[in-house]
């Protein structure tokens, strides 16, 4: 038989294959074998992702959901399908068609669970754990009693609802990602050579040229590659220490906005108090009028209840102001105002400025963040060093050869060519790489500075706020210890002079206004001194 005769038969498998080998290397996104899916049992419209992968995809359930069910779309994320939130996701209610594009959404997964393959250990300590009360869903608990809720409880609720360190743990988890992608190799590429000319085809013995394809992958010099992934790491940390700096500015936030409803509370308490004693006053001086005394005593005492009830609703809108701001920090609904317990509990303020500058130095977030751009940038210096070592490529390469009539060789045999190739980057552009050290030593200098400059700017801040804390507290023992009960004991003598005709009303009133005055300062200074322990918890940022 002659040779070229069973030759089409083989030419026409041949081109088959490179037809299936193109399809492949320019179809779109194929489902994963063990690819997961996160399963998703809300009901409502808007609701919070689940974090729990237990089946696999199935699109075709997917597309045959009723228009009522909550369609949530999915994002791929190393080997894992998380469910994302609905809050664009919901399908168009009218004529039941729905695309692809449907299922679309713009918010990224709010939590994720990393698969083990291909992730260190390290990597692993990087990923952040959420949990569901980290979500400002319906399921966060209702407010207590308003008279037993502490501060406690309202930063507990502000931090698992603000808005602001949710999404900073949402960078977290978004710089997490990373780390699998710095420390992975670059794609690799495929290429197609073809001659739709015969006559213009490459001819070798063996025969004509019909294809080439080949397939290249850049390999980095090694420590790059692991360099990069400890940049990303660091870059985990960096974000880890900007959560915590929003959670200590949220609590500082909420206990400042909860001592001002207490002390608008406690005001509102003394006025009341207070209006009773003015009660008892005009009762004196109604007697002393009946028994001969000035009736201007009497429209004087009615004055004081009229001026103790503008003061009363001057602090009940201070009260609702500040009640707005703490709600607007917990996401509460305009309608439910918290209040504040009866007790402020205010803690000792620290005395000793050396322990507190050392727990600064340990636990403030913005020191930390520096601290770990420093070594970030080191790992930088690094990492510019390391270009002056060359990156290999290999590829593998197959030649389509045919052997038909058209060729012109005597002995074409159609034997396929196939070859390996390495090559190597060249870099002698030293100047560059020089420039990239010196770039990156001064961008670690420069961090550098800027935790000297913190760090003093730190200092000076827990300094001022000792000072203050001390001198509010060396007021409130001079108020509560003499100054109250010396003008108490003065008004009880004052109103005991008054009945016995030995001393006007306008005395009295005076020593009366004086007590109303202090027992609000006393209020006012616990107040205040609360919020100073607050900003220098904020300031030494240990929780």
């Amino acid at each position: 038989m002659d040779r070229h005769a069973s030759r089409p038969r083989n030419t026409q498998a041949k081109r088959l294959l490179l037809a299936a080998a193109v399809a492949v290397s320019t179809s779109g996104c194929v489902s994963q074998r063990g690819v997961q899916v996160a399963e998703s049992t809300t009901p409502d419209v808007v609701s919070p992702p689940s974090s729990v992968a237990t089946s696999d995809v199935d699109w075709q359930q997917v597309f045959s959901e009723p228009e009522a069910a909550s369609i949530q779309p999915v994002g791929y994320n190393d080997g894992v399908v998380i469910a994302s939130p609905a809050i664009l996701a919901q399908p168009p209610q009218g004529d039941g068609k729905r695309g692809f594009g449907d299922f679309l959404q713009l918010d990224p997964p709010k939590e994720e669970k990393r698969g083990t393959q291909g992730v260190t250990e390290s990597d692993e300590e990087m990923v952040t754990e959420f949990k569901a009360s980290d979500r400002p869903d319906s399921q966060t608990p209702s407010l207590p009693d308003p008279h037993s809720a502490s501060v406690e409880y309202f930063v507990g609720i502000a931090l698992s609802r603000h808005p602001k360190i949710l999404a900073a743990r949402q960078r977290v988890a978004a710089a997490t990602n990373v780390i699998p992608q710095a420390k992975a190799l670059p794609d690799p590429t495929f290429n197609n050579t073809f001659w739709p000319l015969h006559d213009n085809a490459i001819q070798t013995a063996a025969g004509r040229v019909a294809n080439q394809m080949s397939v290249n992958q850049m390999v980095p010099f090694p420590d790059k590659l692991k360099t990069k992934a400890v940049i990303a790491r660091r870059e985990v940390q960096i974000a880890q220490t900007e959560v915590d700096a929003i959670a200590r500015e949220i609590t500082e936030s909420v206990r400042l906005a909860y001592f001002e409803v207490w002390f608008a509370t406690r005001a509102i308490d003394i006025i009341e108090e207070t209006k009773d004693l003015v009660a008892d006053l005009t009762d004196v001086a109604e007697a002393r009028y009946r028994s001969g005394g000035s009736q201007q005593d009497v429209l004087r005492a009615q004055l004081e209840t009229d001026r103790l009830d503008e003061q009363l609703i001057n602090l009940h809108k201070q009260k609702q102001v500040a009640q707005a701001d703490l709600a607007t920090l917990l996401q509460q609904p305009v309608s439910l105002l918290p209040e504040a317990s009866n007790q402020l509990g205010i803690s000792d303020a620290p005395q000793q400025i050396e322990s507190l500058v050392a727990l600064a130095e340990e636990c403030n977030p913005k020191l930390r963040g520096l601290t770990w751009e420093i070594q970030r940038d080191r790992d930088k210096e690094r990492l510019a060093c390391l270009q002056q070592y060359p990156d290999l490529s290999v590829g593998l390469h197959w030649g389509l050869v045919s052997d038909n009539n058209s060729v012109l060789s005597p002995v074409a045999n159609g034997n396929d060519q196939l070859s390996f190739s390495i090559g190597t980057t060249l870099p002698i552009w030293r100047e560059k790489i020089n420039f990239g050290i010196r770039e990156a030593a001064h961008r670690r200098s420069s961090t550098t500075r800027r935790l000297e400059a913190e760090r003093d700017e730190l200092y000076g801040k827990i300094r001022r706020l000792i000072v203050q804390a001390d001198a509010l507290k060396e007021q409130r023992q001079i108020y509560e210890g003499r100054i109250i009960p010396r003008t108490e004991a003065t008004l009880k003598l004052a109103i005991a002079d008054y009945r016995g005709k030995r001393t006007d009303f306008f005395t009295l009133i005076e020593t009366y206004r004086e007590l109303l005055m202090f027992e609000t300062q006393l209020a006012r200074i616990d107040a205040t001194l609360a919020g100073t322990i607050a900003q220098l918890d904020r300031t030494v940022g240990c929780p």
